[in-house]
């Protein structure tokens, strides 16, 4: 029974929910992501370079020729899938530039830490023998002399 109340006690943590909230939001936006690289920026970008669809670019290994990936695909021919290769990077790249302007703001709205205050001195030295004298002392302790 221990055992179960220690797992509810991890479970029920904040940073174990966020942290699950956080991988759920992800997955949703990474889907998001693929599609506007896949439907919305690479049929332009494959049209300004000669009507090519990436995602069906490959090099057939085995030598033999098919006239689509999936055709391959399905006769099991070894394929190397540069094209959707291409299109990950390009998932990759606006994924990673999106959470680092996220995080950007995030930075940017967060109050910057005040500086520390210097504690105001407590001790002055001695102009005569540079001893470390109170600050409210007259004469100093080493020297005698007058202040």
């Amino acid at each position: 029974m221990k055992i179960m109340e220690e797992f509810k006690q991890f479970v029920m943590r904040g940073n174990v929910i966020d942290m699950a909230v956080g991988v759920i939001i992800g997955g949703a936006f990474g889907k998001i992501v693929s599609s506007m690289v896949n439907d919305v920026l690479m049929p332009p970008i494959g049209l300004l370079l000669g009507k090519v669809d990436f995602s069906n670019l490959y090099i057939c290994l085995s030598g033999a020729t098919y006239a689509s990936l999936a055709e391959a695909q399905k006769a099991g021919a070894p394929t190397l899938n540069y094209g959707l290769f291409l299109n990950n990077i390009i998932n990759f790249l606006i994924m990673a530039f999106v959470i680092f302007m996220m995080i950007r703001q995030i930075n940017r709205l967060q109050k910057p830490a005040k500086p520390a205050v210097p504690a105001a001195p407590t001790t002055k030295e001695c102009p005569f023998c540079c001893s470390t004298v109170a600050l409210k002392a007259v004469r100093c302790p080493q020297c005698t002399s007058q202040f």
